[in-house]
């Protein structure tokens, strides 16, 4: 499997990765200098206070995004979104243009004008941003895909805020209206190689009533229950995410005695987390969209935030507040690691969330869910500076703050996958393959990228579907024996994953009967149903014979059989390998090596059992 890096080299995503950079890039000079601007140097543009401008002026920038983005969601899914990207380029050209005035004449009207226009600018990129994707990439690359994306992103959100006030200190009004400008340009002229992004619902009618608009998008969204709660969970991370960048400043300064340049070493570390978190969801995933790695990174997000609580002195460590005096400090170096690990937990939390999204979502409303999100984003965000402000009020200092919104992640993430359990069933296959077994994959290619078919393998172990649902590209129904259904634990997994429990006519004829009433029922529906053909787990480790229910199964519903082989389960704790499966831990170790490989489909006239047991026996080979 090849890097995400490659998508860098390809026109299909390297001009579009350019222009959002870019305009992240763009936004945050432009912000941060007129902020610093008003901040030291407010006397020379205007009498009101600093401290009430540098709390309105983001608020100022974050408004068009709820009462512009359900229009802007409609707009992208209209017109063609390169097109879009092109238009939103020179909007930003022209509104950068208004900012130099502005400077220019320090005039603070045309800097608030500016910035709510850029902002304007912003709300209509967004949904044409995460819509483009998954309109250009291949679903195996959609995580490595939002990884470089989200990574940027936060890169250019520290490099914008460090150059804005930089350039406020080393050149005049002139010196940054150029750097503006030229950002704006040079994100236009990268836009020109976006390639063309049809739209997916030209003949649509736009909705030009903000809040009505708003709120039909909101009902559409809440239609798709796992999108809905994938758009509140990144949401969270965003309300979780300001929460902390809010108050860096002032714990910079007044908790770790620190200068402005330690506040810059706390926001580089809290960024590098992120896009390194982000860039190592495509690694940690296989290239899938691998949602088991949310609860992962929720768990993170609480261990780190919760540490960073304790890893804070009481009391400012001596020093001259210069970055150096900072990190002569072993406690400090505690603290800068837990903030780079909550980055990086706050990276593989949101990078598989956006790719869930985009997947899961219909192709034709794919910008408006994402400016469904964006709605969310800003109101959470808004809602963490409330929040902030009552608990401060409550008496709590900045450290207390920091802990309080980590205990309060850990009850949101339990919340969320008691809602949608897919996400914690996901967690833990993923720990499974990932500390138990080691799994190579082979020939999986031969199942289909969408409409139903069945899915054979040979049965060595309690955990075979759990290995191949880590393995496939999409989720299976399996059929399996009642009795391994109700296993503890286990049973919790099997009835999220949707499996189907079945039993012998002899042992429960109407269960066999509803097996077979379900099985039916879900490959018309277009899923993928799995079953295991031996109708037991081996306790020899030779494949035993398969019986014949497949061909009562094709006979009713005609589709395509995925035969599939495991290689070295035998012997491991899950098998029965010398007796009960489970009763001897680590028998193996850990890490042990196993396969799982394929053979191209066979069609529904020739999937018989003895056909299908061949073909099986021959993937798995002397390996068992």
């Amino acid at each position: 499997m090849s890097s995400q890096f490659h998508l860098l080299k390809e026109t299909r995503f390297r001009p579009f990765f350019l222009t959002q950079l870019l305009g992240a890039l763009n936004d945050n000079v432009f912000k941060t200098a007129l902020i610093t601007l008003l901040t030291f140097r407010a006397g020379s543009i205007t009498d009101v206070s600093p401290a009430l401008l540098a709390t309105v002026l983001p608020g100022v920038f974050i408004l068009p995004f709820f009462l512009f983005s359900a229009t802007c969601g409609q707009i992208a899914d209209k017109y063609d979104r390169a097109m879009l990207a092109r238009l939103s380029k020179v909007i930003e050209i022209a509104v950068m243009g208004l900012g130099a005035i502005g400077f220019v004449a320090a005039s603070l009207p045309a800097l608030v004008l500016a910035l709510f226009l850029m902002g304007t600018q912003s709300t209509l990129f967004g949904p044409v941003k995460y819509a483009y994707l998954p309109q250009h990439l291949h679903d195996g690359e959609l995580v490595g895909g939002n990884g470089l994306v989200e990574s940027a992103t936060f890169v250019a959100i520290l490099l914008g805020q460090i150059g804005g006030a930089w350039l406020v200190g080393v050149t005049d009004a002139w010196g940054l209206s150029a750097a503006v400008l030229l950002l704006a340009l040079a994100g236009w002229w990268t836009s020109r190689g976006i390639p063309r992004s049809p739209a997916p619902e030209p003949a649509m009618r736009i909705d030009w009533n903000p809040v009505r608009s708003t709120r039909d998008n909101l009902r559409f969204a809440v239609g798709n229950r796992t999108v809905w709660l994938s758009l509140l969970g990144i949401s969270w991370f965003w309300f979780y995410g300001a929460t902390l960048l809010a108050q860096f400043p002032v714990y910079a300064s007044d908790v770790l005695g620190g200068g402005e340049n330690v506040f810059i070493l706390l926001l580089a570390v809290f960024s590098v987390g992120v896009g390194t978190g982000s860039l190592l969801c495509e690694k940690l995933s296989g290239g899938r969209i691998e949602i088991g790695l949310v609860p992962f990174g929720a768990i993170g997000l609480t261990l780190f935030g919760v540490d960073l609580f304790f890893a804070t002195p009481s009391a400012p460590l001596p020093g001259d507040g210069s970055v150096s005096a900072f990190l002569q400090h072993a406690a400090h170096w505690r603290m800068l690691i837990d903030i780079a690990l909550l980055g990086a937990a706050g990276g593989l939390y949101i990078v598989p969330l956006y790719a869930l999204i985009q997947t899961r979502c219909e192709r034709s409303h794919a910008a408006r869910v994402i400016a469904a999100n964006n709605i969310l984003n800003a109101g959470f965000m808004v809602a963490s500076a409330s929040v902030s402000l009552l608990l401060f009020e409550a008496g709590l200092n900045i450290p207390q703050l920091f802990l309080v919104a980590a205990l309060f992640n850990a009850a949101v993430a339990v919340f969320i996958y008691t809602l949608v359990p897919e996400f914690l069933m996901r967690f833990i296959v993923w720990l499974l393959v990932h500390t138990v077994y080691r799994l190579d994959t082979k020939g999986l290619d031969n199942i289909p990228a969408d409409g139903p078919a069945v899915i054979v393998c040979n049965h060595v172990s309690f955990v075979d579907a759990l290995v191949i649902t880590a393995a496939c590209p999409r989720p299976i129904r399996f059929v399996m024996h009642h009795a391994i259904f109700r296993l503890p634990v286990l049973r919790f997994v099997f009835r999220t994953n949707r499996c189907i429990p079945i039993a012998s006519a002899k042992e429960d004829p109407k269960l066999l009967e509803r097996a077979y009433d379900d099985i039916a029922a879900a490959l018309e529906a277009g899923e993928l149903v799995g079953i295991f053909p031996e109708g037991q787990i081996t306790d020899t480790g030779d494949i035993l014979p398969f019986k014949p229910g497949i061909t009562r199964i094709v006979a009713r519903t005609p589709v395509p059989v995925v035969p599939l082989a495991l290689r070295g389960l035998w012997g491991s704790f899950f098998s029965r390998k010398d007796g009960p499966a489970m009763t001897k831990p680590l028998r193996r170790g850990l890490f042990n090596r196993i396969e799982l490989v394929g053979a191209p489909a066979v069609t529904p006239e020739a999937a018989t059992p003895d056909a299908l047991q061949v073909i099986v026996a021959g993937l798995r080979g002397d390996r068992r």
